[in-house]
């Protein structure tokens, strides 16, 4: 059976300060309510990422980057490489987030030149992937995560499923407060799966973890997390708070022990 991924995605939040208060307190949590079943992941900003790290050593939590950069080294002012934050022993980071792909015009085979950074320096990629709400309105869905998984995962050999994590985010759920029903991420989950199976196997299809993004909330998770194909959430901003992200953690427990 699949484990649940539980991912706090921080974007540009927190100060110094306030990303060691969160991670100590998320630190202390985690030892007295945790199942290995649950993984913990954060993704502070950049400059927070060793300090946060340096917290969690020695417990299950672990550290992600928020994004990379799609060039190995070089005169590339503000960009941060996977070989760099290879040195910093992240085992996971963000890509093709719809933040990325909407101010920063990043195409499904920038996403995959990113992916592919990664994969060569040992980090797991969170490839993120969703559709407009004028495409749901239109019934593309399909076509839409099809033509981003066909082109994100171009020259992309899995093996066992365990390579890659891929986050299914609606764009129109993203910081709106408004979520897809249970329902609706589930066909969209088993739609990703399906495609998995098609191009890869069956084995990587049933490992590989999919994750359901989009104003992701205590009161809904439960829900969202018991769908066959969702295998945990990566969260914006209720994972900013830490009594409501650790309230998710205590459901995605829960929940683990019911699928």
């Amino acid at each position: 059976m699949r484990h649940l991924m539980i991912a706090g995605n921080w974007k540009m939040n927190k100060d110094l300060f306030e990303a060691k208060a969160f991670t100590q307190g998320l630190k202390e949590h985690a030892h007295k309510h945790n199942d290995p079943k649950v993984e913990i992941v954060i993704a502070p900003a950049y400059p927070f990422l060793i300090t946060a790290s340096e917290i969690v050593k020695g417990t299950s939590i672990k550290v992600a980057a928020q994004d990379v950069s799609i060039n190995e080294d070089g005169a590339f002012t503000g960009e941060v490489s996977a070989t760099m934050l290879a040195s910093l022993h992240l085992p996971y980071c963000i890509i093709g987030h719809s933040e990325r792909r909407q101010y920063h015009k990043e195409d499904d085979l920038y996403v995959n030149t990113k992916l592919k950074q990664l994969l060569k320096n040992g980090i797991t990629p969170i490839f993120c992937l969703g559709e407009k709400l004028e495409e749901r309105e239109t019934e593309q869905t399909n076509e839409v995560l099809k033509r981003q998984l066909d082109n994100g995962l171009s020259d992309i050999t899995l093996f066992t499923g365990k390579e890659i994590v891929i986050a299914y985010e609606p764009v129109w759920a993203i910081g709106t407060g408004k979520v897809a029903t249970p329902a609706q991420a589930q066909a969209a989950h088993n739609f990703i799966r399906n495609w998995l199976k098609e191009h890869y196997s069956a084995k990587v299809a049933d490992t590989l973890q999919i994750l359901y993004g989009g104003s992701v909330k205590p009161d809904n998770i439960k829900e969202l997390m018991l769908q066959a194909d969702i295998d945990g959430a990566l969260i914006g901003g209720a994972s900013l708070k830490l009594e409501q992200y650790t309230a998710m953690l205590d459901t995605s427990i829960e929940v683990i022990k019911l699928k």
